[in-house]
């Protein structure tokens, strides 16, 4: 693949993983969040856009790299796995902070972090590389889920 192709391939990945971040984004923690109880361990909110920026990022890389080694066509399992992750990951802003369904968020991460697993496991087949890049990325979704399910606990 020549560079020009890999740069706009680069671009398309960021491009797309960048597109669910921004419609993800339109559900915003505000006064309902505020409001309720969280555990002693829920971070500042100006920790998650950092994070979420460097996840996306990464996110980005790896499917990018999969993609440049093998295509669609040699790839349509890892890559159908990233973009229902995918698809996944901007469903829980809605359900959390849109529809304020803590309960029903819970149920998605959960499911979303089986897809990362499935992604990452289909990931490693081809590049591995792309199989590190996402390790971070299932740690943080761990930890989102239990942050999750204690606001679910502590807000019967």
């Amino acid at each position: 693949m020549s560079k020009t192709g890999s740069f706009f391939g680069l671009l398309a990945w960021l491009v797309l993983v960048f597109s669910v971040s921004a419609l993800s984004a339109r559900y915003m923690p505000g006064e309902w969040y505020r409001g309720l109880n969280k555990p002693s361990f829920n971070p500042p909110g100006w920790v998650f856009g950092p994070v979420w920026t460097v996840l996306y990022t990464m996110m980005a890389v790896a499917a990018f790299l999969v993609w440049r080694k093998a295509g669609f066509a040699g790839a349509q399992t890892a890559l159908g796995l990233f973009l229902v992750q995918l698809a996944l990951n901007g469903l829980w802003s809605w359900l959390f902070f849109g529809l304020q369904r803590p309960d029903l968020a819970l149920i998605d991460i959960i499911a979303l972090w089986f897809a990362i697993l499935g992604t990452i496991l289909a990931f490693r087949v081809h590049s591995k590389p792309a199989f590190i890049l996402l390790l971070p990325y299932i740690a943080w979704v761990s930890f989102a889920t239990i942050l999750n399910a204690s606001i679910v606990r502590l807000n019967p």
